[in-house]
């Protein structure tokens, strides 16, 4: 089997996965590779939308403490508030970093980069490009890039397993998808920035390749995953297709109504309205839903609307373009003159590769950054504008401590026996026959159906009991897939039977954990335990792997200046 090297290999091309490989790539020694299963420019960061938070007007009355208060309060208490403050010192400095490198940031008259509310927060800090801030970020790292001639991409390429030895880190073996190649690359360090999981629910935000490969291989090699039952709904997810209506639309002054005609978060979060936390406003629209309140939608999907009519068409044309261009387009409802249709969508995974605050996994040579990593920056909730900001900044981090600990290894280490690297190769590509009867498309479906019944916005022990039950069963039919294309080459087929097991190995960790927390807090709320409870649960779940399932332990919270207090809004 060919086997190559890189100094530094980045698993993921988001923002986190550019961010991480531009600061490796400033080491002109090192040889660093970027490894994705999509087009560079194709990973789902480009599907971010509303803004970037960051303290940029200390002089208007924002100041580090507030911004770090703010996302504390929003986590529900259960993040590390070290690596909160952290992240809020940081996160000015990547805001300008962009600047420099030529990103377009929506400007304010005076021509300073302008900013917008968003939920949760409590000053407007959130940095914009009009409603498509992720792609301009992307973009503009993508060009940052290209001024590094050590970097070697390899797009479309599927990493299939992590390799450890000694709880050291060995390298990776990948799937070249355009080739149909299968090779081994080693490498001194790794940083794992691959995304989130979302897809594992069937109505969400998220892009069709968001399976959670780099969480799933991470779990499986024995790295532990925290916090993976907090997974937040957003409250805007355009019915019937799923797609982002972001909270820029809100905070640009959009509101919600109810079938009434009421601004149903008056009776919710009155000091907050519309750009109350995420949570907060997914809960607020399920109940309405329920209770009768809201529209008949297709398949089940009643919704609520979310009207920008009184914004007028200069503004939504101006902050909202993309929002009218995809109401227009999926919907035919102009948002000009008709309300969106919108219910709460799978949107973000809270929890992630547990990592220190360095982004260091407890494995050598191994970081993560971005979605795929829990710093335990959310906690139990994330605010909104603050992802793509974690991403530049914990992107930044990892990449430059995956460069450092690379130049210090005087050699590689040492390759996996060669039967170990073969018996990976007819893991990925015998294993699944013709004569198989299980569908993995079938399976997927089932999984989506399951994870949006049972463990949703709203859960009890049942109906999660239920889930862990399907789970399992889905789980034993995965040996049994059909696969009835042989081919190497673009074998979507072959792809998606490796795509669904991720996506069980993760809904099997969401479900055990979010069983076992017996609380309410945050995004995970028990209907059969409607109190978040402190003295039992204010801690991390770790969930370990084990072939009869998610081994779960516990590690306390960092809490450093703000003791749990009621979360009011």
């Amino acid at each position: 089997m060919t086997s190559l090297q890189h100094d530094v290999i980045i698993l993921g091309s988001g923002l986190a996965g550019l961010r991480a490989a531009i600061e490796a790539a400033r080491n002109p020694e090192l040889d660093v590779a970027i490894v994705s299963k999509v087009q560079l420019m194709r990973s789902h960061s480009v599907c971010a939308e509303g803004g970037t938070a960051a303290v940029m007007q200390p002089e208007e009355g924002d100041s580090f403490e507030l911004h770090a208060w703010d996302t504390v309060r929003g986590a529900d208490f259960l993040c590390d508030q070290d690596v909160v403050m952290r992240f809020v010192k940081e996160a000015p400095k990547e805001i300008l970093l962009l600047e420099h490198w030529g990103i377009p940031w929506s400007r304010r008259p005076d021509g300073r980069i302008a900013q917008r509310p968003f939920g949760g927060h409590s000053f407007d800090r959130a940095v914009f490009a009009a409603d498509k801030t992720g792609f301009a970020e992307m973009q503009t790292l993508y060009d940052t890039l290209q001024k590094y001639n050590n970097v070697t991409r390899y797009d479309e390429c599927y990493v299939t397993s992590i390799f450890i030895k000694d709880r050291v880190f060995c390298g990776i073996t990948v799937w070249d998808l355009t080739t149909g190649d299968f090779f081994f690359i080693q490498g001194k360090s790794l940083v794992i920035a691959t995304g989130g999981a979302c897809r594992m629910f069937g109505f969400t935000t998220y892009s069709l390749t968001a399976t959670g490969d780099g969480m799933a291989m991470a779990y499986r090699a024995g790295l532990p995953i925290k916090d993976l039952e907090f997974v937040q709904f957003h409250p805007t997810g355009l019915v019937p297709s799923g797609i982002l209506i972001t909270e820029a639309a809100r905070g640009e002054g959009g509101y919600l109504l109810n079938n009434k005609g009421e601004r149903f978060m008056q009776n919710y979060a009155p000091s907050k309205l519309e750009v109350a936390p995420r949570d907060i406003v997914s809960r607020s629209e399920i109940t309405e839903i329920e209770e009768g309140r809201g529209f008949t939608g297709p398949d089940g999907l009643d919704y609520v609307h979310l009207d920008l009519r009184h914004l007028g068409a200069t503004k939504i044309n101006e902050r909202l373009p993309m929002i009218r261009e995809v109401a227009i387009k999926f919907n035919f409802i102009d948002p000009i003159y008709e309300p969106i249709p919108v219910r709460p969508a799978a949107h973000y995974f809270m929890g992630g590769i547990h990592t220190d605050i360095e982004g260091a996994t407890p494995v050598e040579g191994i970081w993560a950054a971005g979605e795929a990593a829990c710093v335990s920056l959310h906690g139990a909730n994330r605010l909104g504008s603050n992802s793509t900001t974690e991403c530049l900044v914990w992107g930044k981090i990892a990449g430059n401590n995956a460069a450092k600990h690379a130049q210090k290894q005087k050699a590689f280490p040492t390759i996996p026996p060669e039967a170990d690297l073969k018996n990976e190769e007819t893991r990925i590509f015998g294993r699944f026959s013709p004569d198989n009867k299980e569908s993995a498309y079938a399976l997927r479906r089932e999984l989506q159906r399951t994870m949006d019944k049972n463990v949703g916005v709203f859960r009890t022990a049942e109906g999660l009991n239920t889930a862990l039950r399907r789970i399992q069963e889905i789980k034993q039919c995965l040996a049994s897939i059909r696969v009835t294309d042989n081919g190497r080459v673009y074998n979507t087929e072959l792809l998606s039977a490796l795509e669904v097991e991720n996506l069980v190995d993760l809904a099997e960790v969401i479900t055990v954990g979010a069983l076992a927390r017996t609380e309410s807090r945050g995004a995970h709320s028990r209907r059969d335990f409607p109190q978040r409870d402190d003295v039992n649960w204010l801690k991390h779940t770790l969930a370990y792997y084990s072939h009869e399932g998610p081994k779960l332990e516990y590690i306390p919270v960092k809490i450093t200046l703000w003791q749990p207090v009621e979360r009011k809004y």
